[in-house]
């Protein structure tokens, strides 16, 4: 409803004895003011008071007053636009005029307008000092005076009004008065649709209706709902207010019931002995059991209202479920657990030999002393699985808890039993929900916890937990007492181990969990995600989904681009998602009949996503194919090489490179410079020419020493126009004095080279272990020539002849004659 003031005011001229009709139908055409109003509606014959606080609408409201002029009214959509255009303003609106403006005691203005006539709003004409706006007047169809039925009509409106009134509490009494001594039926009408609480846009309806029984019919209906939401309100609110009478009742009584057993001495009652019980039971030792029993004293001397009761009573529950002296009895079959790892996980060799290394010392094993892995490496390679694969092999309970976003030290510790609401932490949580004190525990993605200056840092409390040497007395702040935490096998999972303490890394033992190769990923997608998807779907008949090799390999070069194979799933699980929507929507089984083409995965995936770069010939000096690694895999990149005549030589880089990535280049360019003998190069061509090297894909950082050897190369290609030998790749760092040293990622790099076409790849001598290790499959069809030095790169990799339309490099006669 109205406000007191608005009331107040409403009152004074609430009744009309006028000619109605005349009024609303006032004649005006052409162009109005336009002052819009945030939350009212007026309607005709109304007189009513508005605030303005918008400086354009005072100007406005100042002018009409003046010249005793009209303008028009027109409520905003959104209350909130400061500055509305035609597009925020209904498209009806009310002809009015100023009739007094009353001054208030606190400050302020009240301007008193009176409604007429309603118009539809057209085209704003101007918008400043305020709104201008094209107007068309509405009609405004009246019942005649003796129209019976719009009487009753009205009586009913007032009748409900009024209901709805007594319905809501803090009505004002005068404005009930007010509504009782309006006798006019269309003023009462157009008075009640302005008064009670509606939406804006209900009552903006109301006043689109042109005539005025229509407008009354709507009006009843919208009355009579509100008077009954209005009455289920009341009777909600007296239901709720004996609810919670009957709930404080329940309470004092349990109270005095409470307070009365204090008195008398009878706290110990039956959860407390069922503690005891559970005590006595466990295998918890002497002391801890001597520990209990003393703090369940102090329970019984507790006040069960104290906010301490409840700590205490957890703190007993937490000592009471810790798996004392239980432990799972291990399944050390090394055949089975290498069978479960296999099932489980195709690849990943090393990491299995290090699980089932530590399964064979158990067999022997006379210390306590669990180890402590950390897997760290790209995301989706199967991590967090070979946890729950490793707990299954053993026979061991699996527990997880993920650490991502953790901030507060006391999530690990606990917090201590000072503080209301005091819990133990999550590795004492985590061994209670385990039921056993020797469960595979893995401390999901460690590297993504998070420091805080008031909270401590989780971090540091890990130190104690993956310390073999400490974690048998771990402390948790909530127990306060020492537990045993050497028989838990702990395996941390990270994606990156660069910004984890070096104390930490200290005390784990790392296994980076590689990506992936393309033949991998094929396996991985043939033997466990296209069968776990068949299982999931029954096409019935015996009928599924398969796949031809060549499709898994499209899928995998096209659609991902990963080192794990998180994205592979979710491109197959498409593809049967798209079956099972063909062989439903549209009775499509040719699907099912054989496996897969490469040409069908693109018209069930739609588009190729990625492409892999391939190797691009000998064609051009200065332009020759290096190896990269990235977290998706390897890729091989080109640099490129030119020069150009100049007065003040420089050297350019460019193609958004990092700075390890620029000194290649400038060791690259100086080991040319000191070495040009070698490459019967005169000397003073890089007094007369600048260098610029570039490497494609700008919009892609790259960085990195291992395109050292590449670089040179390149820039040694460019300065002699010579060839670069056919179908020729490279990786490795360089230093000034030529050495090639070794860099990483060298499976991912061959594959890499093998997708492009490349027949022959360079790599530094120091690396050749790390060929060793990778399967013969994988190094079929590429020749490997092991380099020690920037001399044997270029001896191998340039050819003699040059290439087509070189470029002749002549240094001005002044410059050979100085």
């Amino acid at each position: 409803m109205l406000n007191e003031t608005e009331q107040g005011s409403i009152s004074l001229i609430a009744d009309f004895s006028g000619d109605f009709e005349a009024l609303c139908n006032i004649e005006v055409q052409g162009r109005l003011p336009i002052l819009p109003l945030r939350n009212m509606v007026l309607f005709p014959g109304i007189v009513a008071p508005i605030t303005t606080s918008r400086e354009s609408s005072r100007l406005l409201i100042e002018k009409a007053r003046l010249s005793n002029s009209f303008f028009g009214v027109v409520c905003q959509r959104d209350e909130a636009v400061e500055n509305p255009e035609r597009q925020d303003l209904f498209d009806t609106g009310i002809i009015a005029r100023v009739v007094r403006v009353i001054e208030l005691p606190i400050g302020g203005k009240t301007i008193v307008i009176q409604a007429h006539g309603r118009f539809r709003l057209g085209k704003i004409t101007r918008k400043s000092p305020y709104l201008r706006a094209e107007v068309q007047q509405l009609p405004e169809l009246l019942p005649a005076e003796d129209d019976r039925e719009f009487l009753a009509l009205a009586d009913s409106c007032k009748d409900q009004t009024l209901a709805l009134l007594k319905a809501t509490p803090g009505t004002a009494p005068q404005a009930m008065f007010t509504l009782r001594n309006i006798s006019h039926p269309n003023f009462l009408i157009n008075f009640i649709c302005l008064s009670i609480p509606l939406d804006i846009a209900e009552k903006q309806g109301l006043l689109e209706i042109n005539e005025q029984q229509e407008r009354a019919l709507k009006l009843l209906a919208l009355l009579n709902r509100e008077t009954q939401f209005a009455h289920l309100k009341q009777s909600i609110q007296a239901k709720t207010q004996e609810d919670l009478e009957e709930q404080q009742k329940v309470y004092f009584l349990q109270q005095q019931i409470k307070n009365i057993r204090s008195e008398l001495g009878e706290t110990s009652d039956d959860d407390i002995a069922a503690l005891r019980q559970r005590a006595e039971d466990s295998e918890m030792p002497q002391p801890i059991k001597a520990l209990f029993a003393k703090e369940t004293q102090k329970l019984e001397r507790m006040a069960p209202q104290s906010p301490d009761y409840a700590v205490q009573e957890n703190y007993l529950r937490t000592l009471v479920e810790l798996p004392w002296g239980k432990r799972t009895t291990d399944n050390l079959n090394l055949k089975n657990a290498a069978r479960v790892l296999n099932r489980d996980h195709y690849g990943l060799e090393k990491v299995k030999e290090r699980i089932l290394e530590y399964l064979a010392t158990l067999h022997f094993r006379t210390a306590k002393k669990s180890p402590i892995l950390c897997l760290y490496g790209p995301p989706g390679v199967g991590k967090t699985s070979l946890g729950r694969s490793i707990a299954e092999a053993l026979g061991r309970k699996y527990v997880r808890i993920s650490l991502g976003g953790l901030h507060d030290e006391a999530e690990i510790r606990g917090h201590r039993r000072t503080y209301i609401g005091a819990m133990p932490g999550r590795i004492i949580k985590s061994l209670i929900k385990a039921e056993t004190s020797n469960p595979v525990f893995i401390l999901d993605e460690i590297d993504k916890v998070t420091r805080s200056q008031h909270e401590g840092n989780p971090l540091s409390a890990l130190l104690e937990v993956l310390d073999p040497e400490q974690n048998a007395a771990f402390h948790d702040n909530f127990v306060d007492i020492d537990y045993d935490l050497s028989d838990v096998f702990f395996i941390a999972t990270a994606n990156s181990i660069s910004d984890l303490p070096l104390p930490l890394l200290d005390r784990m033992e790392l296994i980076n969990v590689e990506g992936y190769l393309a033949e991998e990923k094929r396996e991985i997608a043939r033997k466990h995600l296209i069968p776990k998807n068949q299982k999931q779907l029954d096409f019935g008949e015996e009928r599924t989904v398969n796949f031809k090799p060549a499709a898994i390999d499209y899928i995998i070069e096209k659609y991902t681009r990963e080192s794990g194979v998180r994205q592979l799933e979710g491109q197959i699980e498409k593809i049967f998602r798209k079956v099972a929507y063909e062989v439903a929507a549209h009775d499509n089984t040719e699907l099912l009949q054989e496996a897969i083409e490469p040409h069908q995965v693109e018209t069930l995936l739609g588009k190729p996503v990625y492409s892999r770069d391939l190797y691009q010939g000998n064609k051009y000096a200065g332009v020759v194919t290096g190896l990269a690694w990235t977290s998706v895999g390897g890729e091989i990149l080109f640099i490129e090489t030119s020069l150009s005549r100049s007065k003040a030589p420089k050297l350019t880089i460019t193609g958004n490179l990092g700075d390890v990535m620029k000194e290649s280049c400038l060791l690259a360019l100086e080991y040319i410079k000191a070495h040009a003998d070698l490459l019967s190069l005169n000397y003073r061509i890089f007094e007369n020419w600048a260098v610029h090297v570039h490497v494609p894909e700008g919009a892609t950082p790259k960085d990195g020493p291992s395109a050292g050897i590449t670089i040179a190369t390149s820039i040694a290609s460019a300065l002699t126009q010579r060839k670069v030998r056919a179908g020729v790749a490279m990786t490795g760092e360089i230093t000034l004095r030529g050495r090639v040293l070794p860099v990483g990622g060298i499976k991912e790099k061959i594959l890499a080279a093998k997708r492009a076409g490349i027949t022959d790849i360079l790599v530094s001598t120091e690396n050749e272990k790390d060929v060793r290790e990778i399967p013969e499959k994988y190094l079929r069809g590429v020749h490997f020539h092991f380099v020690s030095d920037v001399k044997d790169v270029l001896g191998f990799a340039l050819l003699p002849e040059k290439v087509d339309n070189a470029t002749c490099l002549d240094i001005p006669e002044e410059a050979a004659v100085q």
